[in-house]
């Protein structure tokens, strides 16, 4: 048995359908080394058991529903795949739906933060089951594993923070890859020493292929998306995109900082540490070159390359005593941000004011502005974008630019940031 083992990651595009969950298999079949399968929730399940859980603890009980119809999602996609032995793998479907009917009925504990990690991981249990046993039927055979049970992290829900050490050691024994080559399991999630499920923010399936890829010394990680690789911008939001061949681990951190939605924010670390390059390829057309990214310290030209942040607030704040920012506040400022868990997306100061761009984000922010308002005059303004041009010409600003309100300009020799908006608005 080959001792190279791969990491595969598969978004929740790429096994939306019964045809999607096909052609992952046909993508596997492709491959003969050691592989660890890294699955997201199919489609938009996130979204909707964001909904479930919005309903539940509003005590809408109107939730049931939404249950009913991810349900019936899941079981078309079922019924589309098995030809035989359908109610057999509906029961195994069922019984994880009835595992979140019951957190809900006994649950006590109403923290938001607590209760999405609880129902919004069985996305990606879900589909890893399903799509477990699909290989299987088709005789690629594969050992599905419960992530939580050997990827260990703290107890910051929806932001787990992961105990390396913990995990080096119970997924080494996991993935042992003595009578499995092919191990499948789940992304965004984790567990706590304690038994409660956390997960590792939006998107963090591909977090979790890094992880996965640091701790067993694999080879690569292969990310698979709907794209034929990581482009210069989102293509559904900027025309004449094109795709990058190369990206440096540097090139990655800064876009995935600056909000691309390519690739997770904490995914380059754990591949950095061990030089472990990391692809992004199309699940549509698997014999592509897609993306390559790694460590890297040669200069390389890159076009122009767009990010756009919508739902921005744009808070400045200023102190009521008149004192200086720089001298006097700056670390209570911060303090306080890192106390209600709101990530500053860009900052700018002056001798008494002092502005940042967040997210739009109704759990964490309200709280912060509050606490905000104690000791400093709070202004801000709604619907902002944010958009970063990393190797920007001045062409493509003004062409970005021109039907827009701009609040705020940050100039680099690499990096233009504005923060707008749509002068209709």
């Amino acid at each position: 048995m080959s001792s190279i083992i791969k990491v595969f990651k598969f978004g929740g595009a790429s096994v939306s359908s019964a045809e999607g969950v096909r052609n992952l298999a046909e993508v596997v079949k492709r491959y003969n080394q050691n592989l660890v399968i890294v699955v997201s929730a199919m489609g938009k399940t996130t979204n909707a058991l964001e909904v479930v859980l919005a309903k539940y603890l509003e005590k809408d009980n109107s939730y049931t529903q939404n249950l009913d119809q991810l349900r019936n999602y899941h079981v078309n996609i079922l019924s589309n795949l098995f030809q035989s032995n359908i109610e057999e793998q509906t029961q195994k479907i069922d019984l994880l739906f009835g595992e979140i009917e019951n957190f809900i009925k006994s649950n006590k504990n109403t923290d938001y933060n607590y209760c999405y990690d609880q129902i919004v991981s069985y996305g990606e249990l879900i589909s890893t089951t399903i799509v477990s046993e699909y290989l299987n039927s088709v005789e690629i055979k594969n050992r599905w594993i419960d992530i939580r049970t050997c990827v260990k992290s703290d107890a910051t829900y929806r932001e787990g923070n992961i105990d390396y050490k913990r995990s080096d050691e119970l997924s080494k024994a996991t993935f042992s890859f003595t009578n499995n080559r092919i191990y499948l399991t789940q992304g965004f999630i984790a567990g706590t020493l304690f038994g409660t499920t956390t997960t590792l923010g939006r998107e963090g399936s591909d977090y979790t292929a890094a992880i996965m890829a640091n701790l067993l010394n694999a080879e690569d990680v292969t990310i698979w998306k709907d794209v034929e690789g990581v482009l210069n911008a989102d293509p559904k939001i900027f025309k004449n995109t094109c795709k990058l061949d190369f990206v440096s681990y540097k090139e990655a951190i800064e876009l995935s900082y600056c909000g691309a939605q390519i690739i997770h924010p904490k995914t380059i670390k754990p591949l950095q540490n061990k030089r472990i390059p990391l692809y992004v390829k199309s699940f549509l057309r698997s014999e592509a070159d897609g993306t390559k990214i790694l460590d890297s310290n040669e200069s390389h030209q890159y076009p122009p390359i767009l990010i756009l942040r919508r739902n921005q607030r744009l808070i400045s704040l200023t102190p009521r005593d008149f004192s200086f920012v720089i001298e006097d506040c700056l670390s209570q400022i911060f303090a306080l941000l890192y106390k209600h868990r709101v990530k500053v997306n860009m900052i700018q100061t002056s001798a008494i004011s002092f502005s940042f761009c967040v997210d739009e984000e109704k759990h964490f922010l309200p709280a912060a502005i509050d606490d905000l308002q104690k000791d400093f005059e709070v202004l801000y303004n709604e619907d902002a974008e944010m958009l970063t041009v990393r190797h920007y010409t001045e062409e493509v600003i003004k062409e970005q630019t021109s039907d827009r309100k701009i609040y705020v300009k940050q100039e680099t020799r690499s990096t233009v940031r504005i923060v707008m908006k749509r002068s209709e608005q």
